[in-house]
């Protein structure tokens, strides 16, 4: 269930709305990125992260799914 792939080459800044959640997509084949839109269900891999932020604020998600930090870009797609 890892039919997992790079849902992009750089991270996408998103305003993130306080203690609304959130699904970050972690298997790239989301068409709405960073977000899940529930592709991994027919691709077989792996489900969504669901997080929520305290305060408002804006945040660089990852795309590439190799960030150490999910759902935060750390710079990884640089490697």
């Amino acid at each position: 269930m890892e039919n997992n792939k790079r849902g992009g080459n750089a991270p996408i800044a998103c305003q993130l709305e306080a203690d609304k959640n959130y699904a970050w997509c972690t298997c790239g084949h989301s068409e709405n990125q960073p977000f899940c839109n529930g592709n991994h269900k027919k691709e077989g891999a792996t489900p969504p992260t669901i997080f929520s932020v305290t305060e408002a604020k804006e945040a660089y998600l990852c795309t590439c799914k190799q960030t150490s930090n999910p759902p935060y870009c750390d710079g990884s797609h640089k490697d």
